[in-house]
């Protein structure tokens, strides 16, 4: 099954700078970002994997994967799904498309904020690629506005039923 990246842009565009009320906000509790960016995979994705534990779902506040809200946890159930719901692999940022992730480490040493990317121009390089994200909300933003010490670049190849 394909990823809709049209879908997943169009969703992190209308709440990159709101909350989607059937979404609980983790904004004061570590962060909103993988939350709002598992929210637009899923908009391009439509399937979820309610594997307990290690699966990628969100039902409600108290019934979610860690990979729904956590940045590794995300990292690690897109890069290794072979259920459903949607897979990817770290590549290059040569390789990067509408409605794929970048993860960035800023103040810390590991991976703490997820970005979903909206354009990236004809050439994907840092200078023309634009991010919606939520946590510090911002709404195409442009990727290189970061002061970045660590980047992935994940690319979503699809979804599977």
């Amino acid at each position: 099954m394909s990823y809709n990246r049209a879908a997943a842009v169009e969703y992190a565009r209308t709440w990159a700078l709101k909350r989607n009320p059937a979404y609980y906000s983790f904004s004061g509790l570590g962060g909103d970002c993988a939350n709002f960016a598992s929210q637009c995979i899923h908009a391009g994705a439509g399937v979820m994997n309610y594997k307990p534990v290690y699966g990628w779902y969100y039902r409600s506040v108290n019934d979610r994967a860690p990979a729904w809200t956590g940045v590794k946890y995300l990292y690690s159930f897109l890069t290794s799904n072979k259920g459903p719901g949607p897979y990817a692999e770290e590549t290059g940022i040569d390789e990067m498309k509408p409605g794929d992730i970048i993860q960035i480490a800023t103040y810390l040493p590991e991976f703490h904020h997820t970005l979903v990317v909206t354009k990236t121009g004809e050439s994907p390089q840092m200078e023309n690629i634009m991010i919606c994200a939520h946590s510090y909300d911002s709404l195409d933003r442009p990727l290189d506005s970061y002061e970045i010490t660590q980047i992935r670049h994940i690319h979503i190849k699809g979804v599977k039923n």
